[in-house]
């Protein structure tokens, strides 16, 4: 064989240049952070500063005017034994039950509807489900609360079925106040899993449901074996959502029964803004909204946790 230089064959990749950097490190990667630049500037000032600022308040005595004191671990051991907060919290808890587990099962539902049986019209069934997610929480909860006055459209839907005798003033009532808020809260999640749930339907082989419905298998068969499985990771994602949005309600409560009727509805983010803006307790409010990050954290690790993802 000749010699490359004389045969004038060229030796493999000559010729060929690699990729073109703009200077050491290349400016593209720096020009992408420039890009990036007023976001994580909104994010660390609206986000990252607020959240050490508030661990900060935690460990302070202050009502927000006069200098600062430190208090320890006072502020944390008051949050434990106040039996008000500690109520707050178990209030929280249950409306998960309202916000996450109910709302899962009824977006599953639906979605096993709507993406087995029903063909025609699907659009519109997802845009009237979805709807509650798009309306602002403060028209949402003022609706509701006309519609749970004693002469509200539920009352009248119970008279017109010959149940007079369960009308009441149901966000005035302290046995049924946290149950009825709930309720509101199950009907704007719904529409939310659903529409996660009928993603992630979507991405089902339909190979896999014809031969299910060849072996015999029903459209809610078919549902539970093939579609339930691949929706792992919608239902992970949907818990999250609706986990946070359980622990963290304020505006609802806030406009529909500001924690009435005797603390029946109060939730820790209703509890962190009265300490703050009304009782000048910026320590006991920053407190508890520590306690309330942490709860938080631990649920959605749970749920991560359950769904076999990493966290």
């Amino acid at each position: 064989m000749g010699d490359p230089a004389v045969t004038g064959a060229r030796a493999p990749g000559a010729g060929r240049r690699g990729p073109r950097r703009n200077g050491p490190g290349g400016r593209r990667g720096g020009r992408g952070w420039l890009f990036l630049l007023p976001a994580v500037a909104v994010y660390l000032a609206f986000t990252v500063y607020p959240a050490v600022s508030t661990l900060q308040f935690a460990f302070l005595e202050w009502d927000g005017v006069a200098p600062p004191a430190w208090a320890g671990f006072d502020n944390f051991v008051r949050v434990a034994a106040e039996p008000v907060l500690g109520r707050a919290v178990l209030n929280a808890l249950v409306l998960i039950v309202f916000f996450t587990v109910l709302p899962i099962l009824l977006g599953l539902l639906m979605t096993a509807l709507l993406a087995g049986g029903v063909r025609r019209g699907t659009a519109f069934y997802r845009v009237v489900f979805f709807l509650p997610q798009v309306l602002p929480l403060v028209v949402v909860g003022t609706t509701w609360r006309w519609m749970y006055s004693e002469d509200g459209m539920v009352n009248q839907a119970l008279g017109l079925v010959g149940l007079d005798h369960l009308t009441r003033a149901w966000l005035g009532d302290e046995g049924f106040a946290l149950a009825a808020l709930g309720a509101v809260g199950t009907w704007i999640m719904s529409g939310l899993c659903m529409m996660l749930f009928m993603s992630g339907a979507q991405r089902v082989d339909p190979a896999l449901h014809e031969a299910a419905a060849i072996d015999g298998a029903g459209p809610a068969r078919r549902f539970l074996s093939v579609t339930l499985p691949a929706l792992r990771r919608e239902m992970s994602i949907a818990g999250v959502i609706t986990t946070i949005a359980a622990l963290a309600s304020f505006d609802l409560v806030f406009v529909t029964t500001n924690g009435g009727p005797a603390g029946a509805t109060d939730v820790p983010g209703l509890l962190v803004y009265r300490l703050a803006f009304n009782e000048g307790d910026i320590g006991a409010a920053g407190a508890l909204a520590v306690v309330l990050t942490v709860l938080v954290v631990v649920f959605v690790g749970g749920i991560r946790l359950l769904a076999r993802e990493d966290a």
